[in-house]
């Protein structure tokens, strides 16, 4: 019996020479298409390209003297929305106050936030874009202003409880579109 077990034993021994090793950690891989941008043509003071992924642009809010537009992105479950307010009255610096500390809410939440200047003097554009990093409600804001009419104010927000991690790579992909907006303001006089 012996002579049976012991060379059972031995290799039973030898054939775990490897010790075991975790899995690597899998990463989302989220693809999304290419963007196509095409002159969103809308009954207000400015235009702008959109991304053709994102909905036709349908609802036109308006209170006094604010009119808004939701670009809507239905398969990101995402909505930029602008805010375009008349520069009249000596009341360009309460507006540019009113923007900023939109975004400045946002730092309890945020782990850091990107000011990231904008200018277009040929169009008479310029403005601002912030890039807020970590779980705030909203990952990208921006205003642009020609600093005599027009103030335009945008933001982006998800439909879904703030996880960077989660959303980031949608949020990437966004931004784009928001620096593109940016890019391509036209005021209407």
């Amino acid at each position: 019996m012996k002579r049976i077990v012991l060379p059972i034993l031995s290799l039973l021994m030898l054939s775990c020479g490897d010790d075991p090793l975790p899995k690597p950690k899998g990463y989302l891989r989220l693809e999304y298409p290419k963007a196509n941008y095409k002159k969103a043509t809308i009954p207000l003071p400015f235009s702008f390209e959109k991304n053709e992924l994102a909905d036709p642009i349908k609802s036109i809010k308006s209170s006094a003297n604010t009119n808004g537009v939701d670009v809507n992105y239905p398969s990101l479950n995402a909505t930029i929305y602008l805010t375009y307010k008349e520069v009249k009255d000596d009341n360009l610096n309460d507006l540019l106050r009113d923007a900023q500390n939109l975004t400045q809410k946002h730092t309890i939440k945020a782990d850091e936030i990107f000011n990231i200047p904008f200018e277009n003097k040929a169009t008479k554009v310029y403005g601002m874009l912030y890039e807020v990093g970590g779980d705030a409600a909203s990952q990208s804001q921006f205003y642009v202003t020609d600093s005599i009419h027009h103030f335009l104010s945008g933001s982006l927000y998800f439909y879904a409880k703030p996880n960077y991690d989660s959303i980031y790579p949608a949020a990437e992909y966004l931004k784009k579109d928001i620096r593109r907006i940016m890019e391509s303001v036209e005021w209407k006089d």
